[in-house]
């Protein structure tokens, strides 16, 4: 890989964060709603500044980072769905590329070792 942009994660983590700007631009529950943005948009911003880094312990740490907001993603689609903001299937749709953007970074993780 030459740039950040190059990576699926990355890319993925990006998409991803675009479908909940538009579904959610209508909540009103502006709290819920900057936290799932913040959590989207840290996954790939993390992985970018991974990217950067020059050694692998750092490039490690970073994608931790952005794995763990994946993980507050998973966690935010289960209030949103609780809260009916989303619907089951949509829940089932964010949640399951969401788990796919993890494994994705945990390859990348695995692959710096």
């Amino acid at each position: 890989m030459r740039n950040f942009e190059e990576i699926l994660s990355r890319q993925r983590s990006q998409e991803l964060t675009l479908k909940f700007y538009k579904i959610f631009k209508d909540i009103r529950d502006f709290s819920f709603r900057d936290q799932l943005q913040k959590a989207a948009v840290s996954i790939s911003n993390n992985i970018a500044e991974w990217f950067e880094r020059k050694s692998n312990n750092e490039f490690r740490y970073f994608l931790y980072v952005a794995k763990w907001s994946s993980g507050e993603v998973r966690s935010m689609l289960y209030l949103a769905k609780k809260l009916n903001y989303i619907t089951e299937e949509k829940f089932n749709e964010f949640y399951d590329e969401t788990k796919k953007i993890s494994e994705l970074i945990h390859w990348l993780i695995r692959s710096l070792k």
